[in-house]
């Protein structure tokens, strides 16, 4: 069974048992932030677009240093649900104002676990694949870089690194993964994680 189909696999399963390197994470609460948990979260929806290659990557951005928030930050194509909308419209029509990635082709093959973030979000992952080399344009106001990490490169429990910073004058536990010159870290990385214990399980 080739990876992808793993991944394909992993999201049919709605009870995944728990990982010793990484425990199901529902989002930054998990985390100990020091603060209650919300009771309220705003609907959100990231595309994970995996590249159909020999070896197969994952579709990332870097977010622009002008942003109000986030800035310089790498993330995945997504944003808010619209009234209306599900996760996966949502996923496909932000990844298509994002990087101009056309809805039609992706092949959406699951959804991954939500991430509620410390911002006030409840984060869907969706999960497609996408052919290679596609003509993607960066939205200037947006995005700064768009690039290609290997699914199998993220996926591996030993490029997950669990760190910890002052946030708040509170020590943040977070998750970061190496890439290159790339750092990708938080809520993007814990996401990544949540994926990659779903696919070991």
């Amino acid at each position: 069974m080739t990876l992808v189909e793993r991944l394909r696999a992993s999201l049919e399963r709605v009870d995944v048992p728990e990982a010793a390197h990484a425990p199901v994470v529902r989002g930054d609460w998990d985390f100990d932030l020091g603060t209650d948990r919300r009771d309220a979260f705003t609907p959100a929806a990231v595309l994970v677009p995996i590249v159909c290659r020999p070896q197969p990557t994952v579709l990332l951005t870097r977010r622009t240093d002008t942003l109000r928030s986030h800035a310089g930050q790498v993330a995945f194509p997504g944003g808010r649900i619209d009234p209306g909308e599900d996760a996966v419209a949502a996923a496909l029509r932000e990844a298509m104002e994002e990087v101009a990635l056309p809805p039609e082709a992706v092949e959406v093959i699951g959804r991954a676990d939500d991430y509620e973030t410390g911002s006030g979000y409840r984060i869907t992952p969706v999960v497609g694949l996408i052919p290679p080399d596609l003509p993607l344009v960066p939205a200037e106001s947006e995005v700064a870089a768009v690039f290609e990490v290997p699914l199998a490169h993220l996926l591996d429990p030993r490029n997950h690194r669990l760190e910890v910073a002052i946030w708040q004058g509170r020590d943040r536990r977070y998750w970061e993964i190496d890439w290159a010159a790339h750092r990708i870290w938080g809520v993007t990385a814990g996401m990544i994680v949540n994926l990659a214990r779903r696919v070991a399980a």
